[in-house]
């Protein structure tokens, strides 16, 4: 049994140091601290859940995503998972207290996006999939689904170890009290979401973590989403759409999936909307050569995590076996460990913002304030590290 995070009485600002403001997201938001604790001069990462009253709107009780986050990640140790270290609740409002991390794949990504940057590193790919792939199976050894894969929620320490964070829509899929779909009928963020889930699938498997995977390793390679839809949103009955032009994007480089590929597909509620598509053949190999990569087995091993049919997805136990780690550079536990003969690189630290800094006025999203991993074009008043 892991440790368990205490409930602490103290008030969150007896106990940290606000720093700044990091991002805003669906149910809260995140702040960078640091420890008042003289014998303790850590960093961390506190997430405030959403005040039961914003504006005109009134909250009773506590969110369902607050609630499975903390049960799930207050019963969850393992080196790629992100660390809760405690929860405290003050004036009706709840924190969690996690390790802090300076980055995560989306800034990387965007990082090795400049002209004049080198794509990231194969040793950095190799090492950041493999980590990623190691936490996944943790999850779903522990019976729970993410169901949020993506490079933002996706964070990389210090010292190049990866930990996979926002368990905010995971869920146990061992003996569910209600079908997944029946809780919440739209998950993970559309460029990572598994054929399954666009056609409709009411009963999904740990394999729509390992097609998110496969997307976060194609972005890796790529620097770019390789699936880039545009969502259509539910309507006012919160009626879940064909995500037509999404399937498309899948289509285009995967070519149609059939009956041959995918034996069960005719099953699936959306299986009649596939007919609005001309055939298409499968494009991957492609699409791999022109973003210039040539390794062969991580050719394999993408292949793999993009199969149409979840039963022959790769699970994360399999890829983490896979060649690709086996061969060519060799795997690191640290991701940001330079490959012989070439310095190391510098990515910049996570942005920490001093405006709307006040841990303790109410506030998300709605404010008007955008997730900076998401691009949102905030005044920037210091870098992580500026003091």
């Amino acid at each position: 049994m892991p440790p368990q995070p205490y409930q602490s009485k103290v008030k969150i600002q007896q106990k940290y140091h606000i720093i700044g403001f990091i991002s805003s997201g669906t149910y809260g938001r995140v702040f960078k601290a640091r420890s008042r604790d003289p014998e303790n001069k850590g960093e961390f990462a506190i997430k405030k859940f959403k005040p039961d009253k914003e504006g005109e709107v009134s909250y009773t009780g506590i969110s369902q995503s607050a609630i499975r986050e903390m049960a799930l990640c207050s019963e969850l140790s393992h080196e790629n998972v992100i660390h809760l270290v405690e929860i405290i609740l003050e004036d009706k409002c709840i924190y969690m207290v996690f390790e802090y991390a300076e980055h995560d794949l989306l800034q990387i990504i965007h990082f090795h996006s400049h002209p004049d940057r080198p794509l990231i590193p194969e040793p950095t790919i190799k090492s950041v999939l493999w980590q990623l792939l190691n936490g996944v199976s943790y999850l779903h050894q522990n019976w729970v689904l993410h169901r949020d894969l993506k490079p933002a929620n996706i964070m990389v320490i210090g010292s190049g170890e990866v930990k996979i964070g926002d368990l905010g829509l995971a869920r146990l899929f061992w003996k569910p009290l209600q079908p997944l779909f029946s809780g919440d009928k739209v998950v993970v963020t559309i460029w990572y979401r598994a054929p399954e889930l666009l056609l409709g699938s009411r009963h999904y498997t740990p394999a729509i973590d390992l097609w998110a995977v496969g997307c976060i390793f194609a972005e890796l390679l790529a620097l770019r989403p390789i699936f880039k839809g545009e969502e259509a949103k539910m309507d006012n009955k919160k009626n879940v759409p064909f995500q037509r032009n999404q399937m498309g994007k899948i289509i285009e480089i995967l070519g149609t999936p059939t009956k041959e590929r995918w034996a069960t597909i005719h099953q699936q509620p959306e299986y009649a909307q596939l007919q609005g598509f001309k055939p298409t053949p499968p494009q991957l190999d492609t699409w791999y050569s022109q973003i210039g990569a040539t390794n062969r087995l991580g050719f394999e091993l993408l292949q793999g995590l993009l199969e149409y049919d979840p039963v022959k997805r790769l699970t994360a136990s399999q890829a983490l076996e896979h060649k690709y780690f086996l061969e060519g550079a060799k795997l690191s536990l640290n991701a940001f460990e330079p490959a012989v003969g070439t310095p190391p690189i510098e990515y910049p630290h996570r942005r920490v913002f001093q405006e709307d800094n006040d841990i303790s006025q109410p506030g998300t999203k709605r404010t008007g304030v955008q997730d900076d991993s998401l691009g949102g074009q905030r005044k920037k008043v210091r870098q992580d590290g500026d003091r």
